[in-house]
């Protein structure tokens, strides 16, 4: 039977276990002694949500209209339409090239063909490792194009919780301001500090009654660079996702609009290379030089 997010990988490492779908690179689950890490999903459905999916070539939503960019001019098809927006990217989707599989370690590329969406040529791999880190997920971009070109990159994990609902759950983010938003939710041009507001989450704090749905940037780090964001639910069982320096943003969403039964049982950390509507705004798009690679990480693992 052929699944609807095609070829399961199993890698493992101790007493974790993850399984990455051959579909969009998806992160379908990861579970450490039994206990799930991320909230994932069967192997007979499809990813919801945004599921465990790698966002690219731009994370989170961007608004109609054409942009441009070294002469060339996108239109993406919007596949949202409360507000009109498109998605998290073109991939989704799409089936990876499975490149290599090891005991707790497995690679998987694609070549992305000029599309109306996206009219450049580009190349994303995108590497699962399990060690006594947890999981760390290696991305590479690759300009195969003839022109400089635009890229931004996102991941849509839905951290854990190992109780029903995220109610009594606390978030530590650390950062130090938020984007502005439109009622389109796009950014509107405005970095607003968090301090002594609602979206403070720099120790942790209760997520019970508040409805997150935001890009944090300005991010604290520590001596290696990464910056952690901390999930702890109501039983004491933690769950910590760190971003390296190539994510300068961080989405947090507690899925207030997701479908019956998926609505706030996780908090999605999303990593992100650039804020929502970067194609068409600029703001921090990754630009590659014809040849030219860049390479990101981010990593998450259960902590009790």
């Amino acid at each position: 039977m052929t699944l609807p997010t095609g070829e399961q990988i199993a890698i493992a490492h101790g007493d974790q276990r993850v399984v990455v779908a051959e579909v969009g690179a998806t992160l379908r689950t990861y579970v450490t002694g039994g206990v799930p890490v991320i909230e994932g999903f069967a192997a007979d459905e499809r990813a919801t949500g945004g599921r465990g999916q790698v966002l690219f070539p731009w994370p989170n939503r961007l608004g109609e209209g054409e942009w441009e960019f070294s002469g060339r001019r996108g239109r993406p098809q919007l596949d949202s339409s409360q507000p009109a927006t498109a998605n998290h990217g073109v991939i989704r989707w799409r089936p990876f090239h499975i490149d290599s599989i090891n005991q707790n370690r497995c690679s998987l590329s694609l070549l992305l063909h000029p599309s109306p969406a996206y009219p450049f040529l580009v190349s994303l791999e995108v590497a699962y490792h399990l060690g006594s880190l947890g999981l760390t997920v290696t991305s590479t971009i690759t300009n195969r194009d003839e022109v400089p070109i635009p890229v931004g990159l996102g991941f849509h994990p839905y951290l854990a919780v190992t109780t029903p609902t995220i109610e009594g759950a606390e978030i530590l983010v650390p950062a130090n301001a938020y984007l502005g938003v439109t009622p389109e939710m796009l950014p509107n041009g405005e970095i607003l500090p968090v301090s002594g507001g609602l979206r403070d989450f720099r120790s942790l704090r209760s997520v019970s009654g508040h409805e997150i749905d935001t890009t944090f940037t300005e991010l604290e780090r520590d001596d290696k660079g990464l910056a952690t964001v901390v999930v702890r639910d109501a039983r004491g069982g933690e769950v910590e996702l760190s971003v390296d320096r190539n994510f300068p943003y961080i989405l947090v969403y507690t899925g207030d609009q997701l479908e019956k039964g998926r609505r706030r049982t996780g908090i999605a950390v999303e990593p992100m290379t650039c804020p929502p509507d970067a194609l068409r705004s600029g703001k921090d798009v990754v630009v590659l030089e014809p040849g030219q690679r860049w390479a990101g990480s981010w990593r998450v693992r259960r902590r009790a």
